[in-house]
């Protein structure tokens, strides 16, 4: 999940995606398609980053590869949902970029839609990424690019309302602990915990730590874990531990609940670390707990840096020394730094927690986390998700019970 909602696929846009390459197929590919030059002298770089310029230590990285590998670079910067349109339509006018950076849980279309070489393909040597990060880029096997950086979520929290509470925060290591603080907070006249539980992507993402933490697994999402799960979230709201307006929070408007000092817990995502630090009051962060203890998993957020099939194959080892630059050890640090990233190597994670102390619950998020479509579901993903969310919609409500509202959810993926 990325800093801000825009930069995300819901369900639904990823089947527009597939949609709207196939109704735009003959068209001229203008608004971003670029023509390489014919001497193989320049090679073109997507990305969806929009916000950095020309003058940017971004733009700069990558002119920098550009020059290290002997070509000159041509980037061009999308919205997310934008850069999956045109890396779908341009894949098929046979006009790919030479390398690719997307949103992870949007490699899996690609790779299915064959737009995306292997890394068996393209040589890139992905053995010192986590596995846990790496595997939002498999598909039946096979890996396709590699993470530049990941963020995830855990849980803020507001030291004075504990403080004010009674709470020790040492003491909240699983469901039971932190559902006591929460008791506690209440009583003391605070307010507890706030999150998303949006009827989109974002209300699945914040859903999916407690999920996972249950011991649910996404391909049976009426489990006892996973109702378990939901009922937890109910609870919080019939007990006043969790408020009503969660049902259409984005994860914006929850972290604003959180920004406004009477909460004790919010879930949300190191994209908030600079508004937390903005926040006038002490804060602190641990990872979600699991049902029993331990980190639960939380999924990932973060771009992948790919290599989209060419017809002149020969342009791969190029783009593999390009790809390889970008991601390496050196020039990682600096970059998942600037995009509030945690990176996907322990020896640049350890660098990072060296250089800032705060990002050390981040660093065991991310370690403990994995992708969305993990677990080999690929494509199936966006279906079994927004079923997900509906269910929550429908728990949280009131409309059906944690178990209805699953076991509908479960039919419907069937």
């Amino acid at each position: 999940m990325n800093r801000s909602a825009g930069r995300r696929l819901t369900a639904a846009a990823l089947t527009v995606v597939a949609v709207t390459a196939s109704a735009t197929a003959c068209s001229s590919g203008s608004g971003g398609t670029s023509t390489k030059a014919a001497d193989g002298g320049t090679y073109t770089i997507w990305d969806p980053y929009p916000q950095f310029d020309k003058g940017s230590a971004w733009a700069k990285l990558l002119d920098g590869c550009g020059t290290k590998a002997g070509v000159k670079i041509k980037r061009t910067a999308f919205d997310t949902s934008d850069l999956t349109n045109k890396a779908l339509l341009a894949a098929q006018q046979d006009n790919s970029a030479d390398v690719l950076i997307v949103d992870n849980p949007v490699v899996s279309t690609l790779a299915e839609a064959g737009v995306l070489t292997t890394t068996d393909d393209n040589k890139l040597d992905t053995s010192t990424v986590d596995a846990n990060l790496l595997g939002a880029g498999q598909s039946d096997g096979k890996t396709y690019g590699t993470p530049i950086g990941a963020n995830t979520l855990a849980l803020y929290y507001n030291k004075e309302v504990l403080k004010e509470a009674g709470v020790d925060i040492a003491s909240v290591k699983d469901w039971k602990s932190l559902t006591a603080a929460l008791a506690k907070v209440e009583k003391a006249g605070k307010k507890g915990i706030t999150f998303s539980a949006i009827g989109t992507e974002e209300g699945s993402f914040q859903f999916l730590p407690w999920f996972w933490g249950s011991g649910a697994r996404l391909t049976d999402v009426d489990s006892p874990e996973a109702v378990s799960a939901l009922s937890l979230w109910k609870k919080w709201l019939d007990k006043g531990y969790a408020p009503n307006s969660v049902i259409n929070n984005t994860q914006t408007t929850s972290w604003q609940e959180f920004a406004s000092g009477d909460y004790a817990f919010a879930e949300n995502g190191t994209w908030q670390l600079a508004n937390a630090e903005k926040a006038g009051f002490d804060y602190g962060v641990i990872p979600i707990p699991g049902v029993s203890g331990g980190n639960a998993a939380a999924p990932t957020g973060g771009e992948f840096v790919t290599v989209p099939v060419q017809g002149d194959t020969g342009r791969y080892a190029t783009s593999q020394k390009l790809v390889t630059c970008l991601t390496s050890a050196d020039n990682l640090l600096a970059t998942d730094t600037t995009l509030s990233y945690v990176a996907p190597t322990n020896e640049v994670q350890d660098k990072q927690v060296a250089a800032n102390a705060e990002l050390e619950p981040w660093v065991h998020a991310v370690r403990a986390a994995k992708g969305r479509t993990s677990d080999d579901l690929g494509t199936n993903y966006p279906k079994i998700s927004e079923q997900l969310w509906k269910a929550v919609q429908s728990a949280l409500s009131g409309s059906a019970s944690p178990k209805d509202a699953l076991g509908s959810a479960q039919s419907a993926i069937k």
